[in-house]
């Protein structure tokens, strides 16, 4: 089996803060999609990724980040055993990304390097 990443976007949008009672319900949602996935050995990582960041660019310059100008984030990853892309692909079906206008699940090979 080879591992594949998921990337998760979303376009950046003024909506209010979820409440304490919306947050606990994504974080189930989310829970439930990944467990899921676990259910099958086919789960290896997962992280959201914060909003502090730094660019650094080939020539030594750094700037703030991450991408303040653009309209999309990515919000986070998982990282799942499949057999091909298409298995990968799959597997993303149900990812709370997909239920929010605008969202995409951006699926990835890792390549490995022996080094």
């Amino acid at each position: 089996m080879k591992e594949f990443m998921m990337l998760f976007r979303t376009e950046r949008n003024d909506a209010p803060p979820p409440s304490p009672e919306q947050m606990q319900a994504m974080v189930k949602t989310w829970q439930d999609w990944i467990g899921g996935i676990a259910a099958q050995g086919k789960f290896v990582s997962t992280d959201a990724l914060g909003y502090q960041g730094k660019t650094v660019h080939a020539d030594g310059l750094v700037t703030d980040g991450p991408y303040a100008e653009i309209k999309e984030i990515v919000g986070g990853y998982i990282v799942v055993k499949a057999e091909n892309l298409e298995e990968a692909v799959k597997l993303s079906e149900g990812c709370p990304t997909l239920s929010i206008p605008g969202g995409k699940v951006e699926v990835r090979d890792v390549m490995v390097f022996d080094m």
